[in-house]
């Protein structure tokens, strides 16, 4: 269960966190080529990680589309399975924890929104350890539909009891950036997911930073900066 959010925060900060927090997008990469060779596909890994950020089951779609669900369901489990063997090397990027802290410290409400599996979700949590700097989270049982569909983010901001126009999602994929526009949520992109600034403004991103670090450099005048601002005056 996520924990409550104090009522007393009227606006809020949802982060992803595969490729934004933690730097595994590319160990999801290699899972899934993994998973895809066990069942005789040859698929590109850059064709893959271009497409990290999608749920899972619209990755296959997209990079198999007649692929039998059957197969579907195989291919889900490989990945999970392979992906779990790189939890021992998984790390947040610099500079995460301060910058959680940042954004709970300003009075935002704040929410992962994230679409792992619950135990995958687990080991990120624990991976970060931000305490009382998050307010809710969120995992792959909490959406009917993965992104980019909105789903996710609609259910992370219910449980930080935030509306989309008070809050800004944070996230390092096109697929990200597109599920924050389906509900009209402003999106702050960073490249240490390995997608270009380049791609992320034409998917139309609000904002484009390298990583944590340099998102937590600008935050007095990011769209956080000036949602805090906004919360403190109300």
């Amino acid at each position: 269960m996520a924990a409550d959010a104090t009522s007393t925060k009227k606006r809020g900060v949802l982060f992803d966190v595969d490729g934004t927090l933690i730097d595994s997008s590319y160990f999801h990469t290699m899972a899934w080529w993994q998973a895809f060779r066990r069942e005789g596909l040859d698929v590109e890994m850059s064709a893959i990680h271009r497409r990290v950020g999608m749920g899972g089951d619209k990755l296959i779609q997209s990079l198999v589309p007649d692929c039998p669900r059957d197969m579907q369901e195989e291919l889900k489990s490989a990945h999970g399975a392979v992906f779990s063997t790189f939890w021992p090397t998984l790390r947040p990027f610099e500079s995460v924890r301060d910058l959680l802290s940042a954004c709970s410290e300003a009075g935002l409400a704040v929410g992962l929104a994230s679409s792992a599996q619950k135990r995958d979700l687990e080991v990120s949590r624990h991976i970060l350890d931000a305490g009382s700097s998050i307010d809710a989270w969120t995992s792959s049982d909490d959406a009917e539909e993965s992104k980019p569909a909105p789903d996710i983010l609609v259910a992370c901001l219910e449980k930080l009891g935030v509306s989309p126009e008070d809050a800004v999602f944070v996230g390092d994929a096109v697929w990200d950036v597109k599920a924050g526009a389906a509900i009209g949520m402003p999106v702050i992109a960073l490249t240490c997911g390995g997608i270009s600034e380049a791609e992320l403004r034409e998917a139309g991103a609000a904002e484009v930073y390298d990583n944590a670090r340099h998102l937590l450099e600008h935050l007095e005048t990011s769209i956080i900066g000036r949602l805090a601002a906004g919360t403190a005056s109300a």
